[in-house]
């Protein structure tokens, strides 16, 4: 065991719950602001308003979610230089992360045109929808730089196991957007460019804060900012390794998604509208679910920068004993509540009752699926990429031949490949799990 690893407090449930909640309670938080945007919108008097925003809001989540491995790769890199008591690359980390962030930001910001392009090719609102959609894409970009560099932050302090911190920058982007948006485009009649100005102004505020909020909690930790280690050929190549093979997990989880909405598409208009509630669903569970993969991210990394087997062990055991908990209580909670939920989203008595002959399929999905979001999070703990871009990969080609084998049971079947892919994220990323577990020591 190294000196780091001996020094180590032991893994607790408290200290699951301390990077858990927070994290919980920060996801929970972005679907309340997306609410308000709608009301205010629905202010305006004419749905083209709310769709113009929705649009948008899409275009900028897909582009976004894209570069999810600001936040995922900066996490497991800044937990295993804590782990392993280094300032020096908890500052480098951090660094290298917001270079990142800025030269993507400003090349989505040249890059404007064909990405607006492209996007409006593929999502198609109307004329009148579309020309707003553009308006508010046309302010909103602006923010690029920003809003990933959130994300660099946000992975850096849930890294350091600052997960209240996180939430404190999430509360505070979605209060100063809540204010602008509200003022611009209701009190200043902004419309659709008040709401996209509010969020540029709130992604630009956050950034601040969060700079300032890294520059004081840098002050706890020994070392100096250094442009050799900045600049370390070897570590930006590890980072760059990290961040394109998360990235292409990124992208391959995106289109396996796009292609179920694609299929629901075909399926006809109600099919449409329930399995999209029925997603619903699934993701209200998967906020749930994302804060103890958070915690297992953050405890399973401090234990591996420290080459502490026991500690990532116990790490891994105890993040994932709480998830899968709670993961059977919303299973739970579905089969109970699921149809009352369905009748509150939708009015319409076809939709009902055809979305529950397929709730059980979602109400499944959380006890299911959890084990591929807590090993999602052990090997970004790990910093383990490559495994993770590879079991995406053989997860999705299985999803596809799921698909074409479940063909004539229509709905059931779509549901059934889905479940299939998630359960095929966990067997692959398990069937690498001893070799992982092997490096920590």
């Amino acid at each position: 065991m190294s000196e780091a690893a001996a020094a180590r407090p032991r893994v607790t449930h408290h200290m699951v719950l301390a990077i858990a909640v927070p994290i919980v309670i920060s996801n929970l938080s972005t679907p309340l602001l997306g609410l308000a945007d709608t009301a205010v919108m629905g202010r305006m008097g004419d749905p083209k308003y709310i769709g113009a925003v929705a649009l948008g809001a899409l275009i900028f989540t897909m582009v976004y979610w894209t570069f999810g491995f600001l936040r995922m790769g900066t996490t497991g890199l800044t937990a295993q230089a804590e782990g392993a008591g280094d300032g020096e690359e908890i500052r480098a980390a951090l660094g290298r992360a917001l270079i990142i962030a800025g030269g993507i930001g400003f090349a989505l910001i040249l890059l404007q045109w064909p990405i607006a392009l492209a996007a409006f090719a593929l999502l198609d609102g109307g004329d009148e929808v579309e020309e707003l959609a553009r308006l508010y894409f046309d302010i909103r970009i602006w923010s690029a730089p920003a809003a990933l560099a959130n994300y660099a932050i946000a992975g850096w302090f849930i890294g350091l196991g600052r997960a209240k911190t996180a939430l404190v920058l999430q509360v505070f982007l979605n209060l100063v957007n809540l204010f602008f948006n509200i003022w611009l485009a209701l009190g200043l009649g902004w419309g659709v460019a008040g709401i996209a100005a509010g969020t540029l102004i709130a992604e630009v505020s956050a950034a601040m804060l969060g700079l300032a909020l890294a520059a004081h909690a840098l002050k706890l930790y020994p070392g100096i900012w250094t442009r050799p280690r900045l600049l370390d050929a070897a570590r930006i190549r590890r980072t760059i390794a990290i961040n394109r093979d998360i990235m292409i997990r990124t992208i391959v989880l995106l289109l396996s998604f796009a292609w179920f909405t694609a299929k629901s598409a075909e399926a006809g208009t109600v099919i449409l509208a329930v399995n999209s509630i029925l997603l619903q669903f699934v993701t209200a569970c998967a906020f749930f679910l994302d804060g103890f993969a958070l915690a297992a991210e953050t405890l399973t990394g401090k234990a591996a920068g420290a080459r502490d087997l026991r500690g990532f062990d116990r790490a891994a055991r105890l993040s994932t004993l709480w998830a899968a908990g709670i993961s059977a209580l919303l299973t739970l909670s579905m089969f109970a509540i699921g149809g009352a939920a369905i009748d509150f989203l939708s009015l319409d008595a076809e939709v009902r009752e055809t979305a529950r002959l397929y709730l059980v399929w979602a109400a499944l999905l959380p006890v299911l699926s959890v084990w591929c979001y807590q090993l999602d999070g052990i090997f970004i703990g790990a910093t383990r990429s490559a495994e993770m871009r590879n079991a995406a990969l053989a997860s999705s080609l299985l999803f596809l031949a799921l698909w074409w084998f479940f063909l004539p049971y229509g709905n059931h079947g779509l549901w059934a490949a889905l479940t299939g892919f998630n359960l095929m994220r966990a067997l692959s990323l398990g069937f690498y799990y001893p070799r992982m577990r092997r490096g920590i020591a």
